[in-house]
């Protein structure tokens, strides 16, 4: 019965909380775009509204496709039964048929839930898409980096070689210097020549200073080549600062995969900075350019020197010519004159191939630049796409991370609905709701070859489900809402927040806690009050209380709350409030006899209980830390302080609304039961062993009560213990009852947690009341119990 009931409702996210936007009229809840886009080739019959019940008289049936705007699910929720007050088969009838239109309703929202999971699995998908391509963008820029590379050390080569021909050109240089010394040694010695060579000498000498010259040209031009290279180079530091910019960008987007709403701020921060980065590269292209055009002038005057020295190669040949008609004439007077005249034509000869090579190395220059220039447009438009193909990915991104928030603004609205739903069928049918929580490994527990508990991840029983293993079989348990080890006191709270209000609102409350010693049961309960993230329940529930009511008094409300606590200890209560409790003889060694009842609205009463009215959680924390001292506590084989003794902490709250002369009374019953193994766990031995079986016997009437209630039967035995009968109202009346269970992963406890487990399940299966509204008298004529 309890599998059936708790198969089909979708998960729970405790994490996430959606403030309800108000809408149109006519506003779809929670998902009624995508029910519409999926459900468009069949066809749809839309549920009439349920604002007026008569009109609603049959569920429609499971082939239909039914979509529910907001103000029908409202109405849905609203619906009262108008019939006749004592009509209990029609009141009947209608219920069963609210019942049907809920479960329509909810059928709805999981298939609505389903296909935002599978529109969620689509959005990851594309997001998966752009990575991959902003990877192959990354890998297009390693290639274009490495033929820049190349382009630098080609440039690089070629600086080389002009170094070396420049080495050449000074080397031969100093041979035309000697030879030039040796020349004027043979002109002194010839008398009769004197003269004609002086004046070839002079010429000589214009020559070398013609040479000299373009030498500085060249040396000029190889600074400016070199001035050239640098500037590549700083081109080529900062397409490599882009690359690294880009990808420093691809990580950011990956990291901003995986925090999208936290990281938003971050991801324009870097938007801002690759603009700012792309702006300077746009600057370095121009300063490129620039250089070019300083190149090109550089050209245009080296083909100018050029020019020139074309012109001084034709002079040489004319001088050559007169040297050669003069060289003639002398012949005829000295043979000497013939070696220095061919000399002379070795060193034309000489400086007309360092012409030729000149003219080679400028154009070779020539096609560098030409070169360079390509590569420099070549990369503008790389530069350029890549700015184009990095803006479309943004734009995808953004895209997908709008689309991935709103699927979750969906998902939330649509769980938070399925909750309240959910929550009215509990009331309806008057189930005990039942939360698991496990408690993490500790270091005394026994070595874990093998998870013993499980979570299973499936979207019918994600934070509803427990796998239990026991000798390699699994035992699988659905509950309303199941707590991992990881959860936090402050998550397990929000899930009872408001379950802890409609005490304030006048409703009996009952939370508490069962499960074997060690499992975390008073931790869960009371928690450690010193350390504000490690509070319990019961603190958290007593600061809500106070708050809460301290918020409704600008609405006209006055509250008056008494506290008490007692314990059951060895079937016997003990008032842990009264001034001579801790000696630990029954009633707090006053020989008081404490008895247990029940008037005919539901409440209980105990005789002779200390009950202390407070105003302020302060004084609350003082009674309960007076209660944890006088709490009976022992050692057993299972814990170094194990509660010995079943705690009931009470708050009744009476409130009234001046105003509205509105009245309401409420109870608040926070219970932390002694653990639940069996004796051959326990180790206890002596005045432990009759604490454990008391404990035994009276955990056990209260699987008793359990069984009983689930059987329908009609003799239920509440009586058979203290527990039971104090709970009665709780498990059989009219009161919002939560069953805890706390379970260890100790593998050594496996069959302790199983029993627990099974026991929990049966509690789930359960039918109690129907939960009612306390209104109560004047707070002046009401009177105390005992």
């Amino acid at each position: 019965m309890m599998a059936s009931r708790n198969q089909n409702k979708p998960p729970v996210n405790k994490n996430r909380v959606v403030d309800e936007a108000p809408g149109d009229k006519r506003r779809k809840t929670g998902l009624g775009r995508a029910i519409h886009s999926t459900s468009s080739s069949r066809g749809r019959e839309v549920l009439t509204p349920v604002n007026n019940p008569k009109e609603v008289s049959v569920a429609p049936s499971e082939t239909e496709v039914v979509e529910f705007t907001k103000e029908e699910v409202d109405a849905l929720l609203n619906d009262k039964f108008k019939g006749k007050p004592f009509d209990p088969k029609g009141k009947q009838e209608w219920t069963t048929g609210h019942i049907k239109r809920l479960k329509v309703c909810i059928k709805w929202f999981q298939n609505s839930l389903h296909e935002l999971a599978e529109e969620k699995d689509k959005l990851r998908e594309m997001l998966s898409s752009s990575e991959r391509k902003c990877v192959e963008t990354e890998a297009v820029l390693k290639i274009k980096e490495g033929e820049l590379n190349e382009t630098i050390s080609k440039l690089e080569t070629n600086v080389a070689s002009l170094k070396e021909s420049l080495a050449k050109e000074n080397s031969e240089k100093l041979d035309a210097l000697d030879s030039h010394k040796t020349e004027k040694e043979a002109r002194m010695a010839s008398e009769k020549t004197q003269d004609s060579l002086r004046e070839e000498l002079g010429r000589a000498e214009q020559n070398a200073l013609n040479a000299n010259e373009k030498v500085k040209t060249q040396e000029d031009m190889y600074k400016r080549l070199q001035e050239y290279n640098t500037s590549l180079q700083q081109y080529n530091t900062k397409l490599q600062n882009d690359l690294k910019a880009a990808t420093d960008a691809n990580k950011q987007v990956e990291k901003e995969k995986s925090v999208i709403l936290e990281n938003h701020s971050t991801l324009r921060g870097h938007y801002n900075m690759l603009q700012k980065e792309f702006t300077s590269a746009i600057d370095s292209r121009d300063a490129a350019v620039k250089q070019k055009e300083d190149a090109e002038k550089e050209v245009d005057k080296l083909r100018r020197d050029l020019q020139q020295v074309k012109e001084d190669r034709e002079r040489q040949l004319l001088l050559v010519e007169e040297l050669t008609s003069e060289l003639r004439t002398c012949k005829e007077c000295t043979g000497r004159t013939v070696a220095e005249v061919d000399t002379l034509i070795l060193k034309s000869t000489a400086l007309e191939e360092t012409c030729s090579s000149q003219r080679e190395q400028i154009s070779s220059l020539q096609h560098q630049l030409a070169s360079a220039t390509q590569k420099l447009k070549m990369a503008d438009l790389s530069s350029s796409e890549i700015r184009t193909e990095f803006e479309e990915q943004k734009r995808i991104v953004s895209d997908l991370q709008d689309r991935l928030r709103d699927a979750e603004i969906k998902l939330l609205e649509g769980e938070n609905l399925r909750k309240k739903l959910h929550n009215t069928i509990l009331e309806l049918k008057g189930n005990i709701r039942v939360f698991c929580r496990v408690r993490p490994l500790l270091p005394d527990d026994g070595p874990a070859a093998e998870a013993t508990v499980t979570f299973p991840s499936s979207v019918e029983s994600a934070g509803r489900g427990i796998d239990l293993y026991q000798s390699g079989q699994k035992y699988p348990f659905t509950f309303d809402k199941v707590f991992d080890h990881n959860t936090t006191q402050q998550e397990v709270f929000m899930e009872i927040s408001q379950l802890v209000q409609s005490a304030l609102d006048g409703y009996k409350v009952c939370i508490f806690a069962y499960g074997q010693t060690g499992s975390g049961k008073t931790y869960t309960m009371m928690g450690r009050p010193e350390a504000p993230l490690q509070k319990g329940l019961i603190p958290r529930s007593l600061e809500q209380v106070f708050q809460t009511s301290q918020a409704l008094a600008v609405q006209g409300w006055k509250y008056k709350m008494q506290a008490s606590m007692l314990e059951i200890y060895n079937e016997s209560i003990r008032d842990l409030l009264s001034p001579r409790s801790s000696n630990g003889a029954e009633g707090g060694g006053t020989g008081k006899q404490y008895t247990i009842r029940h008037d005919a609205d539901g409440n209980t009463c105990v005789s002779d209980l200390t009950i202390v009215d407070v105003c302020s959680i302060r004084e609350v924390s003082n009674l309960l830390q007076q209660a944890a001292q006088s709490r009976s506590v022992g050692k057993t084989d299972m814990n170094e302080h194990s509660s010995r003794s079943h705690f009931v902490f009470t708050l009744r709250i009476y409130g009234v609304n001046e105003s509205t002369e509105q009245q309401v009374q409420g109870v608040l019953n926070l219970i932390d039961l002694a653990g639940s193994e069996r004796l051959s766990r326990s180790g206890a031995t002596g005045e432990r062993l009759k604490e454990t079986q008391a404990i035994n016997k009276s955990l056990s009437s209260l699987s008793d009560v359990i069984f009983a209630l689930a059987k329908k039967e009609d003799h239920v035995p509440f009586r058979n213990s203290k527990l039971t009968y104090l709970l009665q109202p709780c498990l059989g009346g009219d009161s919002k009852t939560l069953m805890f269970v706390n379970v260890s992963p100790d593998p050594s406890s496996v069959g302790e947690s199983l029993c627990s487990l099974r026991f929990a399940a049966r509690v789930n299966s359960c039918e109690i009341g129907i939960p009612r509204r306390q209104a109560i008298k004047p707070l002046d004529s009401r009177l105390s119990c005992g």
